[in-house]
């Protein structure tokens, strides 16, 4: 008899344990998909900093119950995206000034690191993805696409970090680079800021073609301070539009 339950009851024990498995799993994935949409929004400029973000609101937009928004809040204020403020909500987060400068700093310093480390250990398959970043970029500037060029920028400087081949560095590089989103952004506000940073890309790629670390590095240390040098001129001009 108790081997009939045992038998009875197994079959039921296993699908149990099934579904909380997949309910978990399709949970985390509609999770992720919403921590994406949210960031594109920011990334783009549809939510600016300071703006308040509301489970209900957002979750009407994008189709989805409350439960993951809540989440994706959680995640997106450990990247330090969004900022939870007790009994007030959520709000895109403002960066100062002082702290994104530092932050264009620390990536001069990686970035030197990651151009020398190509330099001399690039495949070729990985130059001909940079290449081929590039000409998306070169084609972005040419139909003034800032999106498209925005996107193909963040592209290319993530998989230079990622095929340096340290897996700590491009967690590092890529909770940064996040932060300062809406700086970035506006460095590409102006065409003509544009063509100057697509042709600093060509010159890091001859650059880390060449096979020469040091150049590369240089060339990628004075790429990073030129957008801290846009950064900080753009903030003044923003500044005093917003004074006017």
């Amino acid at each position: 008899m108790s081997i009939e339950i045992a038998q009875q009851v197994a079959p039921l024990s296993s699908a149990s344990l099934a579904t909380p498995t997949i309910s978990m799993l399709q949970k985390h994935s509609l999770t992720g998909a919403v921590q994406q949409e949210i960031e594109r929004l920011i990334n783009v400029g549809e939510l600016g900093p300071g703006d308040k973000l509301t489970e209900a609101s957002l979750a009407e937009r994008l189709g989805v119950s409350r439960g993951p928004v809540r989440e994706a809040f959680r995640v997106l204020e450990e990247v330090g995206l969004v900022q939870l403020e007790k009994n007030r909500g959520v709000y895109v987060r403002q960066i100062p000034l002082e702290e994104a400068l530092e932050i264009f700093d620390l990536r001069a310093m990686m970035e030197a690191y990651v151009g020398s480390t190509l330099a001399v250990n690039a495949s070729e398959d990985q130059l001909g993805q940079l290449r081929t970043l590039v000409v998306q970029m070169e084609h972005a500037v040419k139909v003034e696409d800032e999106a498209a060029y925005y996107r193909l920028n963040v592209e290319f400087h993530e998989a230079m970090v990622s095929y340096a081949g340290n897996k700590k560095l491009i967690g590092m590089y890529r909770k940064l680079t996040r932060e300062l989103s809406l700086f970035r952004r506006r460095n590409f506000s102006d065409h003509a800021l544009l063509v100057t940073s697509v042709n600093e890309h060509r010159d890091i790629l001859d650059a880390i073609g060449s096979r020469n670390a040091a150049k590369a590095a240089e060339a990628l240390r004075q790429h990073v301070l030129m957008s801290r040098e846009r950064t900080i001129r753009n903030y003044v001009k923003y500044s005093e539009r917003k004074a006017q």
